[in-house]
């Protein structure tokens, strides 16, 4: 099943047609149409089919989607089949705010443990989270399994923490830090910078107030 060259944007689209899917499931529906899901969920059946036509074959001319099959195997593309053990690195308001998120009843996510560098945190609990200090950080992602990482610290440590969490094994980091990091190849790396996306808003709401 090819998953090289796929672009985020589309990745990011089969998201939203896995949670439409999950929804018609839910409803009772069995079968659907790109045509319907566009129309129902305010999407492009072009777009649909032509995203789907990069990982196989899923539907029947004429006859549509099996709502169920297309589900799991969009799962299965996601990597939702199986549950992802999550670090958290800072435990300041962000970052309790991500892990209590996270935990929040998702199967295929699981925050196991925080870093944080605030002697009155550490021992402490976020829910069911522990907090550990940054010296055990190491030991911490290799008891846990932990796979991926949250930063949400500060911009000027997010470089040094980013490499300590490769070296120890972590396999993905998903970075709230305002902080353009150096990545590693190897670890799939995605940004999350709420400061552009407002700027976005901003410069489009000067632009349509603009005669």
């Amino acid at each position: 099943m090819p998953t090289s060259g796929i672009s985020s944007l589309t990745l990011n689209r089969l998201s939203l047609y896995l949670r439409c899917l999950r929804g018609l499931r839910d409803e009772g529906q069995k079968r659907v149409s790109s045509l319907e899901l566009a129309e129902r969920f305010h999407l492009s059946a072009a777009q649909i089919r032509k995203d789907l036509a990069q990982f196989g074959e899923f539907g029947i001319r004429g006859v549509g989607y099996d709502v169920e099959q297309l589900t799991e195997r969009l799962n299965r593309l996601l990597g939702l089949d199986r549950t992802h053990l999550i670090l958290i690195v800072g435990a300041g308001n962000l970052g309790s705010a991500l892990a209590r998120f996270l935990s929040f009843d998702d199967r295929s996510f699981k925050v196991v443990a925080a870093i944080d560098n605030d002697p009155e945190k550490i021992g402490q609990m976020i829910g069911d989270v522990p907090i550990f200090g940054p010296d055990e950080l190491g030991d911490v992602v290799r008891r846990t399994g932990a796979e991926i990482a949250v930063l949400a610290v500060p911009p000027d440590p997010a470089q040094g923490i980013y490499d300590r969490l490769v070296a120890a094994g972590i396999k993905a980091v998903l970075n709230f830090a305002p902080a353009r990091l150096a990545r590693d190849a190897g670890v799939p790396t995605k940004a999350v910078d709420l400061r552009i996306f407002l700027e976005e808003l901003g410069y489009q709401m000067e632009a349509a107030a603009l005669p």
